[in-house]
């Protein structure tokens, strides 16, 4: 089994550094994992940060049952919801069925439904930190993001110790 399937807690960056701000995600992963050493949260060992790329999330949450321990997962990710470009929105998966990109994921898998399956038979909690594109390039190869997304990484890694910080709060408690 996957060593990450022992965590509490997976922060997944998806997206293709390869078209533009569909990067998005991987940017901040990267970020995260470069603050490691200075943020004891994300130094963690409940808490796993991966780069799922544009399949792997498929194939990570497929992994999940009632004997993982996985109590939250924290996905970034660039979507189009119609707000201004570089604008961050924090979804639940009852949201995810309004955005195009998981209704049909790169596996023809709708991931809103295995999200909300995840979320509502397992109890995790799933929070998707979404970012508005502004140019989504593919097919062209683009490894630049947008001025406007490139400024939203900051609040976005922010937003997820955020979740990070909640979650530990929540464990201490009970």
């Amino acid at each position: 089994m996957p060593n990450y399937l022992n965590k509490e807690v997976l922060v997944l960056g998806c997206g293709n550094i390869l078209f533009g701000d569909d990067g998005f995600g991987y940017t901040v992963i990267n970020e995260l994992n470069k603050m490691k050493e200075k943020n004891p949260i994300l130094n963690s060992n409940k808490i796993e940060i991966i780069d799922a790329g544009t399949g792997a999330s498929h194939f990570i949450l497929s992994l999940i049952d009632e004997n993982t321990p996985i109590k939250k997962i924290v996905i970034i990710d660039a979507i189009e919801y119609g707000l201004k470009a570089g604008e961050l929105i924090k979804l639940r998966p009852k949201d995810l069925p309004n955005i195009e990109k998981y209704q049909v994921d790169a596996h023809d898998m709708p991931l809103a439904g295995m999200l909300n399956e995840l979320n509502e038979k397992y109890k995790i909690d799933i929070v998707v930190i979404g970012c508005q594109i502004k140019n989504m390039t593919a097919p062209d190869i683009c490894l630049e993001l947008s001025k406007e997304v490139k400024e939203a990484v900051k609040k976005a890694i922010n937003m997820v110790l955020e979740e990070l910080a909640n979650y530990n709060t929540h464990i201490h408690i009970h």
